[in-house]
């Protein structure tokens, strides 16, 4: 009979002939050893803790516009700790030797990166609802909330952030530029209310070729004038690109409140009765009713387009405006009149609220039906 051997008091020799270690003695090693074999989980669950503070941000934004000036200063602190990042540490191969050099250097590196992570993430989920309430989903700039949403969801998750938005510079410039951008669509009308949409579009666009420049180039080549030639080339195209692409981007900070479709005005301007459906046999003059919110001013001018399916009847319809139910609102009123109609009418039809510059603020739906 063998005899009784007891297996957990057997020391394992290692590779090489050596023993293997023994449990971690003391209560840092303990500690050291725990957070190593529960990095990722640990990781993950920071993410979801910074989701959860996203979220709180997200009903924080609903409060008030004037909030957004706050986003001037987060920016350019955001700015001012990826440089430092990016001087003090390198970017690549030569960032992972710098970092983990020394002890200090990687606590250095951590803390710096934890506070660049709680500057984006306040700012992309400040703006995130703005974006979602100028846009329709279904239309042609529904894209950028989505843009903006994978963002937003980038700045939470520890793994994506620490490994290749702080370590690269291009991702890191192109993140931040980007950023940029879609702030500055809130900044700028912000602290220059009154400003028409498309001034705004186009300067934001401008200064967030800046900002991807200022990370990713050295500084030394704005010191030439061929330097300071291609930057602005450069921010000229992405501008040019952004006003071609215009209709693609929520008109932030304008959004409609409430828009409806019925067959008859009231003495006030509202509608006797909004409908969703409506039988052809019924079918007469058609009245379109928006309230549009302008917590930047009134810079812009508006109008009307009807539309029918996707694009089989189109026919814009200046619109009247008038004094809004609540501060800071205009409504508008267009008339579609059946004469105007095309032969075949049933099926979904849509008005949208365009500025002059064509960007779609908001839209009302309603069905005909045979």
């Amino acid at each position: 009979m063998q005899p009784h051997v007891d297996r957990a008091a057997v020391t394992v020799p290692a590779r090489g002939g050596e023993p293997a270690p023994g449990p971690p003695k003391g209560r840092i090693a303990r500690l050291k050893a725990f957070f190593g074999r529960h990095k990722m989980l640990l990781w993950w669950l920071h993410s979801t803790y910074a989701l959860f503070l996203g979220v709180m941000v997200i009903l924080f934004a609903q409060k008030g516009f004037q909030h957004a000036r706050v986003l001037a200063a987060t920016l350019g602190g955001a700015l001012l700790v990826m440089l430092v990042v990016f001087r003090i540490f390198g970017h690549g191969e030569e960032q992972k030797e710098n970092v983990h050099k020394t002890r200090g250097s990687t606590i250095r590196f951590l803390l710096i990166t934890y506070l660049l992570k709680n500057l984006y993430q306040p700012m992309l989920f400040f703006v995130l609802p703005f974006y979602w309430k100028a846009s329709s989903i279904d239309s042609v700039n529904g894209w950028f909330v989505f843009l903006l949403g994978v963002l937003a969801l980038m700045s939470t998750m520890d793994i994506i952030f620490d490994r290749f938005l702080v370590r690269h510079r291009v991702f890191a410039a192109t993140y931040y530029g980007l950023t940029l951008f879609a702030c500055l669509n809130l900044v700028i009308p912000a602290l220059f209310p009154n400003v028409q949409t498309i001034v705004t579009l186009l300067s934001s666009a401008f200064l967030s070729v800046v900002g991807f420049w200022l990370l990713h180039f050295p500084l030394r080549t704005l010191t030439t004038r061929r330097g300071w030639l291609i930057l602005v080339s450069v921010a000229l195209a992405f501008a040019s690109i952004v006003y071609v692409s215009r209709r693609g981007i929520p008109p932030v900070p304008l959004y409609v409140l409430h828009a409806a479709v019925g067959p008859e005005r009231l003495p006030d301007g509202r509608l006797a009765m909004e409908v969703g459906a409506v039988h052809t046999s019924r079918l007469g003059d058609l009245w379109a009713v928006t309230e549009v919110a302008l917590p930047g001013g009134e810079g812009d001018t508006f109008r009307h387009v009807w539309r029918y399916r996707d694009g089989d009847f189109r026919q814009d319809v200046a619109t009247e405006k008038a004094v809004g139910v609540t501060p800071n609102t205009i409504r508008l009123t267009s008339a579609l009149r059946r004469v105007s109609l095309p032969a075949k009418v049933a099926g979904r039809w849509t008005v949208d609220v365009v500025t002059e510059d064509d960007q779609i603020v908001g839209r009302a739906r309603f069905e005909v039906l045979e």
